[in-house]
């Protein structure tokens, strides 16, 4: 029985050639973005499942608050102070580890020329392989990390030095003054991972005055810098020791401007599987997804589906007239309802079998495009893996008991004495069924086309926005400690190109978050009262403001002429307005508190956007405190450049032998901000276009049908005097009608849709009224221009064909 449902199913599907591709074509279309997306969706829900213990693993977090109670900060790192006492106060807890972020220079004790910067090296305790399940191809896991300055690879980090000499035992220099003994070679964690550790080097060398200090480890806590991890008992809820923590930190923190630690300092749990997708922080290790998008992209990739279902029952109900016959045919001499809709269902299957094939195809020839896109990894294999067969097994299945439901179900259900006679055809070819399907396709396509043109304009808002600092031509180079060299030196000799026009030391550079804050105090009378607004501190040296050409609202900028100026500060316009001073004016004199530099404001600064413009422009001060400096900005002329940056490098060589030559454009860095803009814009363009021509194929073969079947009418009217304008109108209104109503649908919705997402922006548009306008006249117009090629032909075929039969 089977195979004489595939046989017939065969020869109907190559009988009506043309309606076939259209199916297959469609399918094919819709089933590929279904794959590509699920790939990466399966991707991004799979972050950190490879370790073993992965539901038992928390990391730890830490929210700060300002004194009107407010978070103002969140980081996914905890200050040094916190690991003893955690380990002393939850003895329940199976094991908890931490991990210190690091940049430096790596090289060969004997080789001074084989040197590199290198970035995700990491100093870890030595408990580190007992939470997390790194792979080691040599060592001893137990012991790898358990001594001082000892140190352990990974692969590619091992090749890189050592090549395919094995390294267990020799020494390698970390920052041209540390040598560490490697005792292992770990495979790299897989791409799903939250954390991508280069070197681990052993968490108990940190107890050297030079790195840290055990002093230091024991006593700060300030710096929020180590990723703290709790492997927690089977079963056990991590809400217990949530509920401790309050108690915990009043406990140990010190008081911060006489409050306890639990009023300006939470601490949170999250699983390490939820941190890719669900931990939106002020300070990740690597920037993480979100399930938002998850979500998006999934709903996406079920509409285009379901568009392409759409189109294949489309075609099925406009072909029903014609095979309602065949159906009374088969009932009458004998065929049971349930063979006919086997045969109808096994059609639908086979045509959707075949456009998975050409899916599969596709989407393997798009998974280098798509790896570049997404700067994942996925491959062929993936594919074929028991869990995405199942998902493309369960899509076929789907998508074909979707796409055939209408004849298998509907027309089957009719007596062969109705059919026969005539009764339902003229019903079918009505078509009112048809018409909804029509609107529901552009009713899905229309909201894409809407969310590409808001897309597309909050991102150009983004990046033409004033700033209110010099972004082009500035040299960004990082990893510059204050006491490495004389900096006043440095700026002179690097000056004397005529190339370079002005260079600063920073803390932070523009485009990076402001995530360092001391706590400010004004002077009110004889006292000092705290800030209740929490205000960003940057430490900038007397060039900053000149070298990013930042405008002064009021007062002027640090002076060497000013000795005091070393303890001044500069403050900017929303820092004003969060202290509450009249004007920018009545700052310029005021006493100002910072941390522990006490001194006056000296001037005022425009607002400007220092971090991107997701984030609102945060109360700022500028200060001078030169062991904060870490960055390097050199501003240069637009005239020849790569003579500008060779003298940059070769006075860079001299004042800092010790480290290469790195150097990174602020306006790249700017870009770089809106990528995830960016790629949104050209994924909605892209299933924008997919989900347009998948319905336009459908309307093709609509009209198609329609012109056939009003062929006798077209020839009379045309007979009786019609044009072929009224002809090419009178087939066309219909289906632009049927564009309309979705459009009415469709656009409340994707406003709405819009509205919440342009809601991450601090500084976003309005939705313009003309987004709708410029939809509604390209789906008309696409519309129009799929149907009126069938509606011509129609209007000037020879009335005497159509009308000879008659």
């Amino acid at each position: 029985m089977l195979r004489n449902y595939l046989k017939i199913a065969f020869r109907s599907l190559l009988k009506h050639k043309g309606f076939t591709f259209i199916n297959i074509a469609g399918l094919s279309l819709g089933l590929t973005s279904f794959l590509v997306i699920a790939l990466y969706v399966q991707d991004e829900l799979g972050y950190d499942r490879f370790h073993q213990k992965a539901d038992r693993i928390y990391r730890v977090s830490r929210y700060f608050k300002s004194t009107d109670g407010q978070i103002s900060l969140r980081l996914g790192t905890v200050a040094p102070a916190f690991f003893p006492h955690f380990k002393n106060d939850f003895p329940e807890v199976e094991q908890i580890t931490r991990l210190l972020e690091y940049e430096g220079t790596m090289r060969l004790p004997d080789n001074l020329e084989k040197k590199y910067t290198e970035d995700n090296l990491f100093f870890a305790e030595d408990n580190i392989f007992k939470v997390f399940d790194f792979r080691l191809l040599e060592g001893n896991p137990d012991k790898a990390l358990s001594d001082p300055f000892t140190v352990v690879l990974s692969k590619p980090m091992a090749e890189k030095y050592f090549g395919n000499v094995s390294p267990v035992g020799k020494l390698i220099k970390f920052d041209s003054q540390y040598d560490f003994r490697i005792t292992g070679v770990f495979e790299p964690l897989p791409a799903q991972s939250h954390i991508h550790p280069n070197v681990l080097f052993s968490a108990v060398s940190l107890n050297d005055e030079r790195l840290y200090g055990a002093e230091g480890l024991r006593s700060d806590w300030g710096g929020n810098n180590f990723a703290t991890y709790f492997l927690l008992p089977a079963n056990y809820d991590p809400a217990k020791l949530e509920k401790a923590f309050p108690a915990f930190q009043d406990k140990h923190l010190p008081e911060h401007n006489g409050t306890k630690g639990s009023k300006y300092s939470e601490l949170h749990l999250t699983k390490v599987p939820d941190i890719h997708l669900y931990s939106h922080l002020d300070y990740e290790i690597e920037p993480g997804g979100d399930i938002k998008y998850v979500y998006i992209f999934s709903a996406i990739a079920l509409f285009i589906l379901l568009i392409a279902c759409i189109n294949y029952m489309n075609l099925a109900t406009a072909r029903s007239a014609s095979r309602a016959k065949e159906v009374g045919m088969r009932k009458a001499v004998g065929a049971l309802r349930q063979q006919l809709i086997g045969q109808f269902l096994s059609e639908s299957i086979l045509v959707t079998f075949f456009a998975l094939v050409l899916a599969l195809i596709a989407t393997a020839t798009l998974l280098p495009a798509l790896n570049n896109f997404t700067n994942k990894n996925l491959s062929f294999t993936q594919l074929f893996s028991g869990q995405f067969l199942l998902t493309a097994t369960l899509a076929v299945l789907i998508t074909g008991l979707a796409a055939g439901s209408y004849p298998a179900f509907f027309l089957t259900a009719y007596q062969p004495i109705q059919v026969l006679k005539g009764s339902i055809v003229n019903a079918l070819k009505n078509g009112k069924l048809r018409q909804v399907l029509v609107i529901t396709q552009f009713a899905i396509a229309c909201p894409l086309i809407i969310c590409t043109s808001v897309v597309y304009n909050q991102l150009d808002f983004m990046m033409n926005q004033k700033t209110g600092y010099k972004k082009e031509q500035i040299l960004v180079m990082s990893g510059v400690g204050s006491s490495a060299a004389d900096f006043e030196t440095l700026k002179q000799q690097l000056k004397q190109h005529s190339g370079i026009t002005n260079v600063t030391h920073s803390s932070r550079v523009p485009t990076i978050r402001l995530l360092d804050s001391m706590g400010a105090s004004v002077a009110k009378g004889d006292t000092t009262t705290p800030v209740s607004t929490e205000i960003k501190g940057l430490s900038t040296d007397y060039d900053f403001i000149n070298t990013y050409e930042i405008q002064l609202a009021a007062g002027r900028d640090f002076s060497r002429t000013f000795g005091a100026d070393t303890t001044n500060f500069i403050l900017n316009e929303a820092a004003i307005k969060a202290i509450g001073w009249k004007n920018n004016e009545a700052a310029i004199g005021q006493r100002f508190k910072y941390g522990n530099l006490d001194g006056q404001v000296v001037g005022v600064v425009r607002d400007f956007h220092f971090e991107s413009l997701h984030q609102k422009i945060a109360p700022m001060v500028m200060f001078m405190r030169p062991s904060w400096r870490s960055r390097l900005s050199v501003s240069a002329k637009t005239g020849d450049l790569p003579a500008a940056i060779a003298h940059v490098e070769k006075v860079w060589k001299q004042f800092f032998p010790n480290n290469p030559f790195e150097y990174t454009f602020l306006d790249e860095r700017f870009n770089d901000q809106y990528q995830a803009e960016q790629k949104q814009r050209t994924l909605f363009l892209i299933f924008a276009a997919i989900s347009i021509f998948i319905s336009c194929l459908g309307l093709f073969a609509l009209a198609t049908y329609t012109a056939e079947q009003r062929a006798k009418e077209i020839g009379i009217r045309k007979v009786l005097g019609a044009s072929v304008g009224s002809v090419v109108t009178l087939l066309s209104t219909d289906f632009i009608k049927l564009v309309l109503i979705a459009l009415l649908i469709a656009s409340p919705v994707a406003w709405y849709a819009m509205h919440l997402w342009l809601k991450d922006f601090a500084y976003r548009i309005d939705i313009p009224w003309w987004v709708f306008g410029v939809t509604a006249f390209l789906a008309v117009g696409i519309a129009f221009l799929t149907v009126s090629f069938q509606s011509i032909k129609a209007a000037l075929m020879n009335p005497v064909k159509s009308l000879k039969s008659e």
